[in-house]
């Protein structure tokens, strides 16, 4: 059953076009991601099809008697009103009330919330979000509507909301960066690109496949347009009259397939790498501890990073991870412990809450106040190149940075911190607020970043993506760390802590033995690929193929070489290097495709 449709959209902010005359239906049943570059209208979507705006042209039906509930990206609250008091206002016709409270309390214990008579005043903007969140869970709705529900939840907490989502009946539509979550959770991702909604049966990963054939067909009719364009061109200019009402209207065609805009190429963030030169000695951290009054966040953590260092931090909300980072930074003073910073270190201090940026600049002298121009592999590239390559163009250049989107905010204070040319990137929930397409093109800058690259995040297709070593907070001040990515840090803490895997499940499935629960879990997150396999299981046999090449052609330099005692020499290094990149490519493989055997034989059983 439809539930709403939206024809016909337009929709202006400022001397923004955000909807182009376009349309959008809510199905019954259908968990419907929206995806798309900060500041292109994806919250004002939202708030169309709850009804609170309205569209400049166009119509929004909804359908009768539908209950929606909607989750701002910073909601509002009675300061005075307790956290239990809020929710309770919130839900007053729900459908079990005597049980409403009970339901509460142990939603939000999940979400990391216990006082439940503080005063939702009192609390951060990460805790009111997650109070809202489930205010908004609690409610017997048809229709769900989420504007970015996993900020601000730690890993643990995004698997819970996952699952609570996958069961619930309703509707959703909602706007997530998190791409692990968009895999699990929806069966229908939505674009907004260019003033245009664009549908896609299927999660995340499918939409990827969906989107790429689409613009192939795109490109390809535009190849047939201005094919036939060419030809009717030729025509023309051969004098053809207007005189029969056939050549008008074939001259009428002309025109038409000539004034026809071709499809426009998607617009990305570029980034180059800029970083200043490192010296040997990088950030050596000795005894490190920090506690606020009986709360320990960090007991005795030592460690010296390494000059390629990819770090990644994780743990509970309120644990101590971006006290850490403010440690590190020189923002935060510690208890006991030095940081040794080396002489050619230059921090770049990417802040969770955007601390640092003057909202009342214009967005050039934002950028400005760091540099006129930035070196680049390129040359020298002015502020307000950057800008257009962070896809501000130029008529938002001199717009006050308080009336940008959270997101844009975000991508700005981004490229500020990376025009200063940084050796050591600190990385507060990079992800937060930053679109996909945004995100991508950060991680693929992080690949080629010369320097150490620390990230706290909550973000696992992130952590998976980028970091090679995990720095867990697991309570009373203790760091642990873990080698690979998230999926990697999975399986090896509950190999270290087997009294602390299976969580929830536990709970829901007494009939299983704890034994058996644990070993499947652990089995099937065993048989598969992390993110860093897949990618070198899809290019190790190029590459052994190309070292073996390599080698032949040595082989035959070096005989040519056999008098010139240099160049043999020089020969003889190389090949020594490539034979052993060829033994370590072969290790590799042989590691990879024993794998891929067992993930093949696992799916062959299942």
């Amino acid at each position: 059953m439809n539930l709403v449709t939206a024809e016909h959209l337009t929709k202006s902010y400022t001397e923004r076009l955000l909807f182009d005359d376009t349309d959008l239906a809510v199905n019954e049943g259908e968990k419907i991601g929206v995806i798309g570059i900060n500041g292109t209208g994806k919250s004002t979507l939202l708030r169309l099809v709850a009804g609170l705006e309205e569209p400049d042209q166009g119509t929004v039906t909804r359908g009768r008697n539908l209950d929606i509930r909607y989750l701002p990206q910073n909601p509002k609250f009675t300061p005075k009103d307790t956290v239990l008091q809020s929710i309770v206002r919130d839900n007053e016709g729900h459908e079990h009330p005597w049980d409403l409270e009970s339901q509460a309390k142990t939603m939000l214990t999940k979400v990391g919330i216990f006082d439940f008579d503080q005063e939702v005043g009192t609390l951060s903007g990460g805790q009111r979000k997650r109070v809202a969140l489930v205010s908004a869970l609690m409610s017997d709705t048809d229709l769900l509507i989420l504007d970015e529900p996993t900020n601000h939840l730690d890993s643990q907490m995004a698997e819970w909301l996952e699952d609570y989502l996958k069961r619930f009946r309703g509707a959703i539509v909602m706007i997530t960066h998190d791409r692990y979550f968009l895999d699990s959770v929806t069966n229908r991702i939505v674009e907004l690109d260019k003033g245009k909604l664009y549908s896609y049966q299927a999660n995340y990963e499918g939409y990827l496949k969906l989107k790429a054939e689409r613009l192939d067909m795109a490109a390809a009719a535009e190849r047939k347009r201005q094919s036939i364009l060419k030809v009717e061109l030729a025509w023309m200019r051969r004098g053809a009259r207007a005189r029969s009402t056939k050549q008008k209207a074939h001259i009428q065609r002309y025109e038409a397939l000539r004034d026809q805009k071709p499809p426009e190429a998607d617009k990305a963030v570029e980034m180059e790498s800029v970083s200043s030169r490192l010296g040997r000695t990088t950030v050596e951290i000795q005894g490190l501890s920090k506690a606020y009054g009986d709360k320990v966040l960090v007991r005795d953590f030592s460690y010296i990073f390494l000059k390629d260092d990819r770090i990644g931090i994780i743990g509970p909300n309120g644990s101590g991870k971006s006290t850490l980072m403010k440690m590190i930074a020189g923002w935060t003073e510690p208890d006991d412990g030095v940081i040794n910073m080396g002489q050619t270190v230059k921090l770049g201090y990417f802040s969770q809450e955007n601390e640092a940026m003057d909202e009342s600049l214009k967005v050039i002298d934002y950028i400005k106040n760091v540099g006129e121009y930035v070196k680049t592999r390129d040359g020298s590239i002015s502020a307000s190149q950057m800008l257009e390559r962070f896809l501000f163009p130029p008529s938002v250049q001199y717009t006050v940075v308080s009336r940008l989107s959270g997101g844009e905010k975000r991508r700005l204070y981004l490229l500020r911190i990376l025009m200063e040319a940084p050796n050591v990137l600190l990385l507060d929930e990079p992800t937060n607020d930053l679109d996909i397409q945004t995100l991508t093109i950060l991680e693929d800058y992080l690949d080629q970043f010369e320097g150490i690259v620390v990230a706290v995040s909550h973000d696992r297709y992130f952590l998976d993506r980028i970091v090679k070593r995990i720095f867990a907070f697991e309570g009373q001040g203790k760091v642990s760390q873990y080698e690979g990515g998230y999926t990697d840090y999975q399986i090896e803490y509950e190999r270290r802590h087997p009294e602390n895997s299976g969580g929830d499940k536990k709970a829901e499935d007494g009939k299983k033995s704890e034994a058996g629960r644990k070993e499947g879990k652990n089995a099937a997150r065993k048989l598969r690929f992390t993110y860093q396999e897949q990618k070198d299981w899809e290019v190790i046999e190029d590459q052994i193929q190309a070292l073996e090449e390599e080698l032949a052609q040595l082989e035959i330099q070096i005989q040519e070489s056999a008098r010139d005692f240099v160049k043999l020499n020089q020969l003889t290094e190389e090949r020594d290097q490539k034979e052993a990149a060829l033994e370590s490519k072969m290790e590799r493989w042989m590691y990879l495709n024993e794998l891929a055997e067992r993930i093949e034989a696992g799916e062959r059983q299942t």
